[in-house]
């Protein structure tokens, strides 16, 4: 079976919630991952916007929110994440800080990819890296993938 991200607050190809976002309390929403290879070491995920900053011309994709060394048997991640699992790192998003970020466009319905990556090695620690530096780190070490897809417009 392959490996999924699911979350109970949104549906794959669903809108995400307000409370999720700039406009709510823009906490991060609960998300649970199945299957995950029993080969797999550790865990990264990836959330960003392929759409900024205007979907009709798109010109960047706007990183939301990067953890990496996330336990292969950690299930998930709470709503808010209260705590990060023993041994999670952040990266740096586009706003040049950790954590999550939520949805937030300037223009029109966006989408939202909710990327999990199963490693077969448990990266080091490689000091608040951005997207690029991160996705150098993971080459040739990803051996399954997973995404879920959230969209949002502001009212």
């Amino acid at each position: 079976m392959a490996m999924t991200i699911t979350s109970t607050a949104f549906a794959d190809n669903a809108s995400i919630p307000k409370l999720y976002t700039c406009q709510g309390k823009d906490i991060s929403p609960p998300l649970a991952w199945h299957s995950v290879l029993p080969e797999a070491k550790s865990l990264v995920l990836i959330l960003d916007d392929p759409d900024a900053p205007d979907p009709a011309a798109p010109r960047m994709t706007w990183v939301h929110w990067l953890l990496y060394n996330l336990p292969v048997g950690s299930g998930g991640l709470a709503e808010a994440v209260p705590g990060l699992p023993a041994g999670t790192l952040d990266g740096l998003n586009d706003w040049k800080r950790t954590g999550y970020g939520g949805p937030c466009p300037p223009i029109g319905r966006h989408r939202y990819f909710h990327k999990l990556y199963a490693l077969d090695v448990v990266l080091p620690d490689l000091q608040k890296p951005n997207k690029k530096a991160l996705e150098q780190a993971m080459q040739g070490h990803i051996i399954a993938e997973a995404q879920l897809i959230g969209t949002y417009q502001k009212d």
